[in-house]
């Protein structure tokens, strides 16, 4: 089930806000967990155990931290005297040099099975292909695996996991009390706004709204501005441009032209495809009294790639930079080791993204592009250049790593990067793509997706302060989104298959 699509938006969304509301607040938590189960569920009912039994680990685990022995136990025993006591947290680790057994046992514990899980339905087909590869090119066959049957990779498992063991890390260092009901926790990992695509919700973000939390008219009409939104920006622009993105890319050959325009409609594409579902999760959640926190700041208006990654997708780059980069030693260790340190966490977000070699490339362009900034001392390589060149270097070098992002393999990929500049002959077929690619309304719609992403807004401040106007164009761009819902074929959502 997808945010922008009609059983979610005029079934499932009513129902869900109609027993929210309807019950007492005591039992919000668990009606929000079932439903979000539900929503998971939809697409194969054999994903909610997955994701049952990795929220069970960290729950414990993280009340394993809380002290040694059965000392947890009989705390919880003492504090279920009285129902008010359950919604206090309990006490977090103290912040010392040391910690027992048991505590490191159960940080290993979260840790291997989190990372286990997602080695295990992300990776398993894609080490298979890569040996089975390996042998046949060095001429020993007979040693491939072959294997017969191939794993199905479960919805939002990168992101859950993720979250849930992040969890336990910041149990474990002092930084958050562990949660006393398990349907707090179940509540936590699984609510459904930000449970498949993101944005990564760290537990200390929401803690506090765990145990209380304000439902206001204005939140919940800025949280249906933000669906609103969200939801146009999907159906009007991040759609059109990947109707683009898929003819350019799917063409055998294309000339330089057409192929920056596809590599360009991409780049829209993923932007908006992403953005929408961020901005739907944050109005969802504002619907529901949670408030997350921001996941895109406009990253195509930046100057470099270090900026470019302070502003996309904000929730993955700052869980990467906590929890990989600093503890591999940050910038702590000299430059030489800030570098590798920098194109290692990149290298590994890249392979995070996607079991293919390609998404590995990708990571590691975009690390040592990093590194290579943080070397010369400047916010980029081209920092002498007035603010609109800068921003325009930048797009272009992120949508040439979108190539690889967004190619079905590595030589697809290759082949695309010779078409953009022009090292392929082109035959004459070739030139008849373009009379479909510059139709007015895929003109319109990447043209439109420009303007929108220089020029216009954030939602995050457009939704703000919903004056009149605000509030008519918000609710135009929602009735024109549903109006072309009912009739586009064409709705896909990159993000899932991560």
């Amino acid at each position: 089930m997808v945010f922008s699509s009609q059983l979610f938006v005029f079934y499932f969304l009513p129902l869900t806000l109609l027993l929210y509301y309807a019950i007492p607040w005591r039992g919000r938590h668990a009606v929000l967990t079932l439903l979000s189960y539900l929503f998971y569920g939809w697409a194969n009912p054999l994903f909610v155990p997955l994701l049952l039994f990795s929220t069970v680990v960290d729950y414990v685990c993280g009340l394993a931290l809380v002290g040694s022995g059965p000392i947890w136990l009989a705390r919880l025993a003492r504090a279920s005297a009285t129902v008010d006591r359950w919604s206090r947290p309990l006490e977090p680790p103290t912040l010392d040099a040391s910690r027992s057994r048991r505590q490191r046992i159960a940080l290993i514990v979260s840790i291997c099975t989190n990372l286990g899980l997602l080695a295990f339905f992300k990776y398993f087909n894609f080490g298979v292909s890569s040996y089975d590869a390996l042998l046949t090119s060095i001429g020993l066959e007979y040693l491939r695996l072959d294997v017969a049957f191939r794993i199905t990779l479960p919805l939002g498992i990168s992101f859950y996991t993720f979250q849930s063991m992040s969890y336990t890390i910041d149990v474990y260092r002092g930084h958050a009390a562990p949660v006393r009901r398990f349907v707090d926790f179940a509540c936590y990992v699984s609510m459904f706004p930000q449970l498949v695509a993101g944005p990564i919700i760290r537990f200390s973000e929401v803690a506090d709204q765990l145990r209380h939390r304000t439902c206001t008219l204005a939140k919940f009409a800025r949280g249906v501005a933000f669906l609103s939104v969200g939801l146009a920006k999907k159906v009007l622009l991040a759609n059109p441009c990947g109707q683009v993105a898929d003819l350019a890319f799917d063409a055998g050959s294309l000339p330089a032209l057409d192929a920056w325009f596809g590599a360009v409609a991409y780049a829209f594409q993923i932007y908006f495809d992403f953005s929408a579902y961020s901005d739907m999760a944050i109005g969802l959640g504002l619907m529901l009294g949670f408030v997350f926190p921001k996941n895109f700041d406009s990253p195509y208006r930046a100057t470099s790639i270090t900026e470019f990654w302070r502003r996309w997708h904000i929730s993955l780059s700052s869980w990467l930079r906590d929890y990989l980069y600093v503890p591999l030693g940050g910038s702590r260790l000299g430059s030489r080791r800030t570098y590798l340190n920098l194109f290692l966490v990149m290298l590994l977000g890249g392979l995070w993204h996607g079991a293919a070699w390609t998404f590995v490339i990708w990571g590691g362009l975009h690390g040592s592009l990093l590194a290579l900034e943080r070397a010369r001392g400047k916010t980029a390589l081209y920092h002498r250049l007035p603010r609109p060149f800068r921003v325009g270097a930048t797009f272009a070098m992120v949508s040439i790593g979108w190539v690889f992002f967004r190619a079905a393999d590595l030589g697809d990929a290759i082949r695309y990067l010779e078409a953009m500049f022009g090292l392929v002959a082109v035959p004459p077929a070739g030139t008849l793509l373009g009379g479909v690619l510059y139709q007015p309304y895929f003109l319109g719609a990447v043209l439109a997706a420009a303007v929108v992403t220089w020029s216009c807004p954030q939602t995050w401040d457009w939704t703000r302060r919903l004056t009149p106007p605000r509030a008519g164009l918000t609710a135009a761009g929602l009735l024109l989104a549903l109006a072309l819902l009912s009739t586009q074929a064409y709705n896909p959502f990159i993000y899932f298959i991560f």
